[in-house]
């Protein structure tokens, strides 16, 4: 990377040394100047020039280097600089101030949002970057990548940047949740404990063949020991919200993943996204062609069941209130039907957040959640699991 840049200061007699440039990359890689030409310039200045007499040559090797790339185009870019296409991604993206972003307005629906993509995918004829109409980047359109719309759909974008989108074009491939993580944290491990204060059934003992061994032993004559049963005899039902802005939590539900695995004896997890919907899944490689009907799970299970939802409930509100509405394909039913059905079906269920609950207010579809599920949301912290537990075990 910026190697013609490195041999043309040594050209020049700028007297840059390998240390000097390998310093320069490390402060790059150490994101000390992000996205910001005029503090590139200065980091580089600083970094490569060690006499300020040189200062006038380094100018004029940087101006052949790097002037006017504001006009090129990203491939005319990257043919005269040895840019990363991720450096080229983030400089086109659109920042905007608080007061820029009120100014910018949703096209008012979710229905007139979709019909305004069939519209420009049909007459639009090539790329558009900036502006507030065309399918593009960095601009204030519903719809494209690295720009701002408080409704829109997110296109040819790997990540999501103010969670505004209602729906996402693009095919993202989640990670299934290793039930075999270790419980790093004091907050699982008390965590644990709460959970096996649920009632328990079937054999109040077990055998403790240790024990019996080493009593037996000790005694000389046969000594058998029981102990209380280990597993909790409690049914449950996991539906874990993966993907999108849950992965900034993986590592919580993971932990408590694996706790509840560890504890239960019956339990059956399920993963869904954002909301549930017609299908959830046991696989997230294959979440899109081994899915499991929501009416089967409904059917399968009884209502014995707890029915514990984790997820942050933050999404378009038109993903739990419209057919049509799911963020990654066309549901024939709202999600708001699909819990109510749920809740019908196992009517001890809670819904477990991760994010911090004074946050919960600025997402319309977390009240929304909270409000199907009669207030039954709690934080995934020690308190909350601690309601949520006395909540399921009336």
């Amino acid at each position: 990377m910026f190697t013609r840049f490195f041999a043309e200061l040594r050209g020049e007699g700028v007297g840059t040394s390998l240390r000097e440039y390998l310093a320069f990359l490390e402060a790059l890689e150490a994101e000390v100047v992000l996205y910001d030409a005029e503090g590139f310039y200065h980091l580089a200045r600083a970094a490569l020039v060690k006499d300020e007499r040189r200062i006038d040559r380094f100018d004029r090797v940087f101006a052949r280097c790097f002037q006017g790339l504001g006009e090129l185009t990203a491939e005319e870019i990257i043919a005269r600089v040895d840019l990363p296409a991720e450096w080229l991604k983030k400089l086109a993206e659109k920042h905007l101030t608080d007061e820029e972003k009120a100014q910018v307005e949703a096209l008012g629906g979710f229905d007139e949002l979709m019909e305004a993509l069939r519209k420009r995918l049909a007459e639009q004829q090539g790329r558009h970057q900036g502006g507030s109409k065309w399918i593009g980047t960095a601009g204030t359109s519903p719809f494209g990548a690295y720009g701002y719309n408080p409704e829109g759909v997110r296109i040819g974008q790997d990540e999501s940047r103010h969670r505004r989108a209602v729906k996402v074009w693009d095919r993202r491939e989640f990670r299934n949740l290793d039930d075999q993580v270790e419980i790093g944290t004091r907050t699982i491990k008390l965590a644990l404990r709460r959970l096996r204060r649920w009632a328990r059934e079937g054999a109040a003992d077990e055998l403790d063949l240790p024990s019996t061994i080493r009593r037996t032993a000790e005694q000389g004559w046969l000594d058998v020991v029981t102990r209380p049963e280990r597993h909790n005899a409690v049914k449950v039902l996991l539906f874990l919200d993966v993907g999108g802005s849950m992965d900034e939590h993986v590592r919580m539900v993971a932990e408590l993943f694996s706790a509840a695995r560890a504890e239960f004896k019956h339990f059956e997890p399920f993963y869904f996204h954002n909301c549930l919907y017609e299908g959830v899944w046991r696989d997230n490689r294959r979440r899109w062609d081994a899915q499991t009907p929501t009416a089967e799970v409904i059917r399968t299970y009884g209502p014995e069941y707890r029915a514990v939802f984790v997820g942050d409930a933050a999404m378009s509100p038109y993903e739990v209130t419209q057919p049509g509405g799911a963020n990654e394909h066309w549901n024939a039913e709202a999600g708001a039907v699909w819990l109510a059905r749920a809740l019908h079906a196992w009517p001890h269920a809670a819904w477990l957040n991760p994010v911090p609950e004074a946050h919960w207010r600025y997402a319309l579809s977390t009240d929304l959640i909270t409000r199907i599920f009669d207030g039954r949301m709690f934080p995934l912290t020690l308190a909350g699991l601690d309601a949520a537990i006395r909540e399921l075990a009336r």
